[in-house]
C-alpha cells in the first residue's frame, strides 16, 4: 500500500501545516476549503455563515506569538505578542505565501462525504466527493485523508433546558453568532459560561451595556496573559525545568502554590470566582460593570432567574457560551461519531481505532493548556510519517477489547507519543556536550516550537537561531519609544556555563537514581 495522494479538509491553521508537511514528505495534497479564503475559525466574516466557525471582531488570542507559531516560520517579530485574529490571519498569509501552499488549495469547494472506496481492504484508499462554485459534483480517490475541518461550527444552544424561555421577551442566541458589543449600548444583558469565550464576551459587552451579569454554574481561576515584569505568561511558565518540577515536587504543594498567586493578585471568593485567561475581567467587577452570578436556572417574562433564587428583571439579552456539537457530516454518522468519542479532548487520537488502515487522521481535534497550533502540526507531522510508512501506528495499543480508552490518557502523554515517534525530541545530554548555551535555552527558557526542529526529520537549519532570538521578538513590539537604558552587569549566576555545569551535575545524579529518562520523556 503506498500513499501518494493526500486529500486535505480545510485550510486553517491546521489544514495548511499538513498540506505543508505533505510536501515536505514528499505527498501530492489536495486541499478542499468550503469558503474562498484561508484562515479557518481565525477569519472574521461580518455575519456568521452556516456550518462554519465563526469569531466576534474584537477576539485577541490568549496564547503569544513565539509559543503558538509554525515550528519553522517565527512570527514577525513586530507583530504583538497576543494577536489581534486579523494579525493572526495575516502570518496566516505569510506562511502560505512563503512555502507556496495556496496553489494546493481548492477554494469554495465543499467535501460532501469521504467514505472507503470498494476494495479500501487492499489499498486503503478513500472516495471523496466535493461540489465546487458551479455546483458541479466531483469524485476524487485519494491514498489518505487529513481532516482539519475544526469542531466549533455546530453551535450548542439548551434553550429547553430552561424554563420559561419561549415566554422570554429579550433574545437568547448562541456566541457562534455575537460579533460586537455595539448592538448592546445601553441594554442588560445576561452572559452563560464562563469560559475563555464567555469571560471575554462579557467584559466586551460591559464596556458598553448598561449592565452585564455573567452566570456560572462554577467559579474558574482567572489567568491573565500578562506574567511578571510584564512579559507573555506561557513563555515564563511553559518550560521544561518547571515541568520536571511539577513531576518532582508534590501535587498539593504546586497546587497551594498556584491558588497563592492568582488570589495575590485579586481574592477569587471575594470576586465570586474560584483557568480562565482574561486580564480585564476582575477590573470590570472591580468597576461594577460586570456582575458575577450563578449559575441560571429559568427565564421569567422579562427576566430571568438564577440558582440562588436571585431574579433580574428587564434582560434584553441572554449570550449562551455553551460550547459545540462535535461532527463531521461528510463522514459516515458511524466513523464521525467514533471519531469524537476517541478524540475526546484528553485523548487527542489521530487515528480513528476501527479503521483497518490507519489512512484517515483528525488533526487539531483536543484541548490542552497551552497553543494548540504546535500540537496540531507535531499531530500532521505524525500523521504523515504514518502514511508513508516511516513510523509505527501505535494508537491501537490504547484501546481495550470492550474499546475504552486505557494506558496513556492525558494530552501530556500524547504529546510525549507525537514526538517520539516523529524521532524530533532534543537529545539533552548531547545537547549540553555539543552547544551549552543552547542547552540552557532550551532547559530553562520557554518550550517554544523551533525545540523540534533542531534534530530529526524535518530539521530547520533556523531553528537554533530562531531559539536563540526568541527573546528579542518579543521585546520587539514594546520598542516604540526609546528609553536610556540604566547600565547593567550580568549576574554571575546566570552564566550559561556555570547552569550547563549544574545541569550536567543535576543530571548525573538523576541517572544515578535512574529517573531521568522518565522525566525528560514526560517533558517532552
Amino acid at each position: 500500500m503506498t500513499v501518494r495522494r493526500v486529500a486535505v479538509v480545510g485550510a486553517g491553521s491546521s489544514g495548511l501545516a499538513c498540506i505543508k508537511i505533505c510536501i515536505d514528505e514528499g505527498l501530492e495534497p489536495v486541499c478542499f476549503e468550503s469558503s474562498d479564503d484561508i484562515g479557518g475559525l481565525w477569519r472574521f466574516k461580518e455575519s456568521p455563515e452556516p456550518e462554519r466557525s465563526s469569531i466576534y471582531r474584537g477576539l485577541v488570542v490568549n496564547t503569544s506569538k513565539e509559543m503558538m507559531c509554525f515550528s519553522d516560520f517565527p512570527t514577525p517579530a513586530d507583530f504583538p505578542n497576543y494577536m489581534h485574529n486579523s494579525q493572526l490571519l495575516q502570518y496566516f498569509r505569510l506562511y502560505a505565501e512563503h512555502f507556496n501552499l495556496l496553489k494546493h488549495i481548492h477554494f469554495q469547494t465543499t467535501v460532501k462525504s469521504v467514505t472507503q472506496t470498494a476494495d479500501f481492504s487492499e489499498t486503503g484508499q478513500w472516495e471523496v466527493v466535493t461540489i465546487n462554485k458551479n455546483g458541479d459534483w466531483v469524485r476524487h480517490v485519494f491514498d489518505a485523508v487529513l481532516v482539519c475541518s475544526g469542531h466549533y461550527t455546530h453551535p450548542v444552544l439548551p434553550l429547553s433546558d430552561f424554563p420559561g424561555y419561549k415566554n422570554f421577551s429579550g433574545r437568547c442566541f448562541h456566541s457562534w453568532e455575537y460579533k460586537d458589543a455595539d448592538a448592546y449600548r445601553g441594554k442588560r444583558v445576561v452572559v452563560v459560561g464562563i469560559g475563555n469565550s464567555g469571560g471575554d464576551i462579557a467584559v466586551e459587552i460591559s464596556r458598553s451595556a448598561e449592565k452585564t451579569f455573567l452566570s456560572s454554574r462554577k467559579g474558574a481561576w482567572v489567568v491573565g496573559r500578562m506574567s511578571t515584569n510584564g512579559l507573555p505568561l506561557d513563555m515564563t511558565a511553559i518550560t521544561r525545568f518547571s515541568y520536571l518540577l511539577t513531576l518532582l515536587l508534590p501535587k498539593a504543594l504546586i497546587n497551594w502554590a498556584a491558588e497563592r498567586a492568582l488570589n495575590y493578585k485579586y481574592d477569587h471568593r471575594l470576586y465570586g470566582l474560584s483557568p480562565l485567561i482574561n486580564d480585564d475581567l476582575p477590573g470590570r467587577v472591580l468597576l461594577g460593570g460586570l456582575v458575577m452570578k450563578a449559575n441560571l436556572r429559568g427565564f421569567v417574562d422579562s427576566g430571568v432567574v438564577f440558582e440562588d433564587g436571585t431574579v433580574e428583571e428587564n434582560i434584553d439579552a441572554v449570550v449562551f457560551c455553551t460550547g459545540y456539537r462535535g461532527t463531521f457530516p461528510f463522514l459516515p454518522p458511524a466513523l464521525s461519531a467514533l471519531c469524537f468519542y476517541f478524540c475526546l479532548p484528553t485523548n487527542p487520537l489521530l487515528f480513528p481505532p476501527s479503521l483497518q488502515h490507519p489512512t484517515l487522521a483528525i488533526v487539531g481535534l483536543f484541548q490542552t493548556k497551552g497553543p494548540i497550533m504546535p500540537i496540531a502540526e507535531m499531530q500532521a507531522r505524525w500523521a504523515v510519517k504514518v502514511f508513508t510508512g516511516k513510523t509505527l501506528h501505535t494508537v491501537l495499543h490504547t484501546v481495550t477489547k470492550g474499546g475504552n480508552v486505557i494506558g496513556m490518557s492525558s494530552v501530556q502523554k500524547f504529546i510525549l507519543d507525537f514526538y517520539l515517534q516523529v524521532g524530533v525530541r532534543p537529545n539533552f545530554l548531547l545537547l549540553l556536550l555539543r552547544d551549552p548555551v543552547l542547552w540552557v535555552k532550551v532547559v530553562f527558557g520557554p518550550c517554544t516550537p523551533y525545540q523540534y526542529r533542531l534534530t530529526g526529520p524535518g530539521q530547520w537549519a533556523g531553528a537554533r537561531h530562531a531559539i536563540l532570538t526568541q527573546w528579542k521578538r518579543v521585546a520587539q513590539p514594546f520598542k516604540t519609544r526609546a528609553v536610556p537604558e540604566p547600565e547593567t552587569r550580568a549576574s554571575v549566576l546566570f552564566n550559561p556555563w556555570l547552569l550547563a555545569l549544574g545541569g550536567s551535575l543535576i543530571m548525573t545524579m538523576l541517572l544515578s537514581r535512574n529517573k531521568i529518562s522518565l522525566l525528560l520523556h514526560s517533558a517532552a
